[in-house]
């Protein structure tokens, strides 16, 4: 994600009055560092919990450890459970969260490494939005796999709010 595109990020979110609240896991606050970049993000940028660990999932943004148990912490009730969640605590406009494998070890046959949810809440007027995604990134490098997801949130959060 270039600069020109979080700045766009900024604009439209200045402009509809949104505030954006993150809840990453896989990416370790590497979307939350990338808003932060840009100078003013504090404006629309609210708050962001990194939630890596399972204990952390439940304790931070209070997911039921039997959605763990059945789903696994990667999956897509989970990612929207995080997203879900985090609305509750921030009343951001905009929550999203992430949850993934990122490697080199973790994957499974159903859930290789690369396997990665999003979600995006959204609620604004009164009117609540909910996307989820599950994408499969096949690369070798964890930072590459943390990059693209990085990138993809960030374009999908542009999309949504645009």
């Amino acid at each position: 994600m270039n600069s020109k595109d979080l700045k766009k990020l900024k604009k439209i979110c200045e402009h509809k009055q949104i505030k954006i609240s993150l809840a990453e896991s896989c990416t370790g606050g590497l979307v939350s560092s990338s808003i932060t970049s840009i100078a003013g993000s504090s404006n629309f940028f609210d708050s962001a919990i990194i939630s890596y660990s399972n204990k952390a999932k439940v304790e931070l943004l209070g997911i039921n450890k039997n959605l763990i148990l059945k789903h696994g912490a990667v999956s897509k009730e989970v990612a929207l459970s995080m997203a879900k969640n985090l609305y509750h605590l921030t009343k951001s406009n905009i929550c999203a969260s992430i949850t993934g494998i990122a490697g080199p070890g973790g994957g499974s046959k159903s859930k290789p490494v690369g396997t990665v949810y999003f979600s995006i809440y959204k609620k604004i007027n009164n009117e609540i939005e909910i996307n989820n995604y599950k994408k499969l990134f096949i690369f070798k490098k964890r930072i590459t796999i943390q990059k693209k997801s990085n990138e993809f949130l960030l374009r999908e959060l542009i999309a949504i709010i645009d």
